[in-house]
């Protein structure tokens, strides 16, 4: 996969619904996202990310991939999605395998959310 396909196929997970999401994450899905239970797996993670509105727009910068061997991507990002006035920045990865020739899902997403300031000590 190169690499514009590649960020387009991450950020339409982020701006296209719940048959996308279906459609391009694997049943075997390992997540850990920003809300309880936190660690999902397999049909709980595809159902979580299934149930949450899409967002109007997201980009995505910081952008870093590599191919540890072939048939597999590992990505990092940082997003800024935006639905109306509501506004989420998250750090993330995902992994992408390919299963058969330009067929592809993803089976690892983590989510840290973006601090709104840099936390400082005293």
């Amino acid at each position: 996969m190169d690499d514009d396909r590649l960020w387009n196929f991450e950020e339409s997970l982020w701006t296209e619904g719940p048959d996308n999401y279906r459609e391009k994450v694997d049943a075997e899905v390992v997540m850990v996202l920003p809300q309880p239970p936190f660690v999902l797996t397999g049909q709980d993670a595809i159902a979580a990310v299934a149930d949450t509105p899409v967002w109007d727009s997201a980009e995505l910068t910081e952008r870093t991939a590599s191919r540890p061997q072939e048939g597999l991507i590992v990505i990092g990002y940082h997003v800024a999605a935006q639905r109306g006035d509501e506004r989420y920045e998250a750090h993330c990865t995902s992994t992408i395998r390919r299963l058969e020739h330009e067929v592809w899902r993803v089976v690892q997403h983590q989510q840290t959310p973006a601090l709104a300031k840099a936390m400082t000590h005293d």
